[in-house]
């Protein structure tokens, strides 16, 4: 379904009620596949943390509709269609019913554990567009269940995957399919999760053909042209108010896991009119260990960037991103060939996101936030359960804290700006599947930038191993460059793991096969947001409010925001603090 976008500001196709009608239904759509593919996956990284994205595309694999996800993971399902039409040959080579998967981390910009799966949609004969959606699948038979924390090439990831039918014309390819499936360690749950991913397709085609069937083809046509073109417009126009200039930001990830070297993020941006170009030269070149990136997820990457500053109340369309430019150099962290790993390509993505807004915040000071906390900070259990005499694998992504920004403090307890709408895993579900106990759960004090808009708050999360075969896989990021603050606002907390075995302490933030005895506890402790402006211009009565509410400390009120609490009580002593904001502020 081809559209036309060559139309003058205000020169529209359709009437605006049916446009909104039909842009509606399209993102309902989208909704109902994420619902489907959630309900009928086997994993919990899927069905109860929601680690996946799906999205309705037309023939030119333009986004029409999404649902809440990963945006790391919309910003480039249309490349993945768009790959695969290249790979069979051209878009006449697609049939009714046909279904590709795929996974190989140059061309979707993923690690391996990530599924794509893409369904073209025809209508009275004629390919109209394509139904896609990612996955995050527990294991892919690398060289560690789930993925590894040391792999120096991704031959010790897992199986890759090209663009390959998997369904050919509605018929199922069941020796491919039990190809793939075999070569995880959970096979029965990665043929269901496939099926889940099928099924998400199909109820986007059914949804598809309903709208089409409603309004007719050519009304669709005319109003998805309407979409496309406002979504340009309202880019072009806040681009636009970004003074022109070169505005520039870097830096570093603690390591690439296999050597204690910091990997460098470098960003320069031209904003020239209405377009606006990032450029990554400068940023460091592929490493040996798993912080390497394919260049699609680069590219996503910076989306989710730009649509963080720029019109973010919008719906994503195909019409956005026109006026985007970004480059990149190869063979760097960002442009990942073969052989690099790539299982942790996010960690760079987290603080490239950041710094775009960083830089760029001179310009759009109320519309940028201090830094977050940066990373999925993952947290992997694997060994055998005893109470069902079977190997188990449980993979976390834990929350942390948001920068602050100018109307309000940041956010606290929230997934990180790659994963979206992840969810945490809930006790109840983590205690009844794995032999494992969880200790406390909460915020984590002082740990948020402060400011006059404070920084969100981490979380601290502990663990207890509840079976004598256990092993613990750890990447935590963001200890060099941990989360800042801007406009005068301080720096957050790093991040920390702790692991108790009983007779020794010992602190870490990357570690693979860790051998765990029964007893055992781990507790993890995220950063927090950078604050946002002075600290002392913070009202005082907001001040003692964290200090009731435990988010801050006496200490911290005094020291960081200059707020003197009387010993006894929790009275501010309003002159000592005048006093104490006067003498010291900086």
């Amino acid at each position: 379904m081809e559209t036309n976008t060559n139309v003058a500001p205000n020169q529209f196709l359709e009437n605006p009620i049916t446009t909104e009608i039909i842009r509606n239904a399209l993102y309902s759509a989208a909704e109902e596949m994420n619902a489907s593919l959630a309900r009928s996956s086997f994993s919990p990284i899927i069905y109860e943390m929601k680690d996946c994205s799906v999205g309705i595309f037309n023939r030119n694999a333009e986004l029409l509709g999404q649902s809440a996800g990963l945006p790391i993971f919309l910003g480039n399902l249309d490349d993945c269609i768009k790959i695969t039409t290249q790979y069979i040959g051209g878009i006449e080579n697609y049939r009714p019913g046909d279904v590709y998967i795929m996974n190989d981390s140059y061309l979707t910009g993923t690690h391996l554990n990530d599924i794509t799966v893409i369904s073209p949609v025809f209508y009275d004969g004629e390919l109209i567009g394509f139904t896609a959606n990612r996955a995050h699948w527990l294991d892919v038979g690398g060289q560690d269940p789930g993925f590894s924390m040391n792999a120096t090439e991704i031959y010790q990831e897992g199986i890759r995957i090209p663009p390959t039918k998997i369904y050919d014309a509605g018929v199922p390819r069941k020796d491919v399919i039990n190809l793939i499936t075999t070569n995880s360690r959970f096979s029965e749950s990665a043929l269901g999760d496939l099926n889940a991913q099928i099924a998400a397709c199909r109820t986007g085609e059914k949804r598809f053909h309903e709208i089409i069937s409603r309004f007719g083809l050519e009304t669709v046509k005319r109003c998805i042209a309407d979409i496309f073109k406002q979504s340009e417009l309202l880019d072009r126009e806040m681009i636009a108010q970004i003074p022109d200039g070169v505005y520039e930001a870097e830096g570093y990830l603690d390591n690439d896991g296999v050597s204690d070297e910091p990997v460098k993020v470098k960003v320069t941006i031209t904003v020239e009119g209405e377009n606006i170009t990032i450029d990554l030269t400068g940023s460091s070149q592929q490493v040996k260990g798993m912080t390497n990136c394919g260049l699609a997820q680069t590219i996503s990457a910076c989306r989710v960037a730009f649509k963080e500053l720029i019109n973010p109340d919008a719906p994503v369309t195909g019409g956005n991103f026109k006026t985007l430019n970004v480059v990149v150099p190869k063979r760097t962290i960002f442009s990942a060939e073969e052989p690099a790993a790539c299982v942790f390509y996010y960690s760079a993505l987290g603080l490239l996101i950041d710094l775009i807004v960083k830089a760029l915040s001179p310009a759009l000071k109320e519309k940028s936030a201090g830094a977050h906390y940066g990373d999925s900070m993952i947290i992997t259990f694997a060994g055998m359960d005893p109470r069902r005499n079977s190997s188990f694998l449980n993979v976390e992504a834990t929350a942390g804290g948001w920068g602050g920004f100018a109307e309000n403090d940041g956010q606290s307890g929230l997934i990180n700006n790659v994963n979206g709408d992840f969810k945490n895993l809930p006790i109840e579900v983590l205690e009844d599947k794995y032999p494992l106990k969880v200790t406390t759960y909460g915020f984590r004090s002082n740990s948020g930038g402060a400011g006059k808009n404070r920084g969100g708050l981490g979380i601290v999360r502990g663990y207890e191993v509840l079976t004598d075969e256990a092993f613990l896989y750890l990447w935590f990021e963001r200890s060099i460059t941990p989360a800042w603050g801007l406009f005068g606002g301080g720096e957050a907390s790093k991040p920390e793991v702790t692991i108790y075995d009983g007779s020794k302490e010992e602190k870490v933030l990357k570690v693979n096969a860790k051998p765990l005895k029964k007893g055992s506890k781990v507790v993890v402790k995220t950063g927090g947001g950078g604050g946002f402006g002075h600290p002392f211009e913070r009202e005082v009565s907001r001040v003692l409010e964290d200090v009731i509410d435990g988010y801050i400390d006496r200490q911290a009120a005094l020291e960081q925001y200059g707020v003197v609490i009387k010993p006894e009580g929790l009275d501010v002593d309003e002159q000592a603090t005048v006093n104490y904001r006067q003498a010291n502020r900086n």
